[in-house]
């Protein structure tokens, strides 16, 4: 599923109707407090970034999406009117994988879109975990200890992975949070108790989430507590 966030409804009908022949389904956002409002309960696979919005501009949208881990890896193409040197390096470096100026060709628009797909899949395909008796490939959503699949619902999922990118480094609580269940949400008893479900479904590997009193949780070594 493809995001639009384009508060022009004449470029938003036209991109949505391009990307649904084409095979793709998608889903359009005229603001960015539509577009967050939904977000957490439906991960694109790509997201097509207007610079110039109402409320909030692109590219702080862009800024909070690298900086979220569930959404860190979406790829995302910025569209804007506007074509300088300056803010095609501002929306790169910012995180963005593509750049697309205003008036686009729909054709071309669609072309970028597979081409973008087709890095972020190689790339992803490329990620494997090894760590202990535990192994996991992202790409394939495949999820091993000792050899042995494992099930995991999609939140204990998104805490498995956040551990993971983290390389070791400690998630603190209210990051852990936000990246699973939201911006917003507030309940920490909850994260305790997905942790501890987690480490049992992983058996003998749950024991490589460790705890960092006060302030999170990381992967690697075995737990004390």
């Amino acid at each position: 599923m493809i995001c639009l966030v384009e508060d022009d409804d004449n470029i938003r009908k036209l991109v949505s109707y391009a990307l649904s022949k084409d095979g793709f389904e998608v889903q359009g956002y005229s603001s960015p407090k539509e577009f967050w409002a939904k977000l957490n309960s439906n991960i694109p696979e790509l997201i097509l970034l207007d610079i110039m919005l109402p409320e909030e501009d692109g590219l702080s949208i862009l800024k909070k999406l690298k900086n979220c881990t569930k959404t860190e890896n979406i790829p995302v193409i910025m569209l804007t009117a506007k074509s300088s040197e300056y803010d095609k390096v501002t929306g790169l470096d910012a995180g963005a994988d593509d750049y697309v100026a205003k008036p686009f060709g729909t054709m071309e628009l669609v072309s970028r879109v597979h081409a973008v797909l087709r890095r972020f899949e190689k790339t992803q395909a490329k990620k494997v975990y090894d760590i202990g008796e535990l192994h996991v490939e992202p790409a394939r959503h495949v999820i091993c200890v000792t050899g042995k699949s494992v099930n995991l619902s999609y939140k204990e999922y998104l805490l498995l992975m956040a551990l993971l990118e983290a390389e070791g480094n400690v998630v603190k609580r209210d990051s852990l949070l936000a990246s699973v269940w939201g911006e917003y949400y507030t309940e920490s008893r909850t994260l305790d108790v997905h942790i501890r479900k987690l480490r049992i479904k992983l058996g003998n590997a749950g024991r490589m989430i460790q705890t960092v009193k006060n302030i999170g949780y990381k992967l690697g070594g075995v737990d004390s507590e």
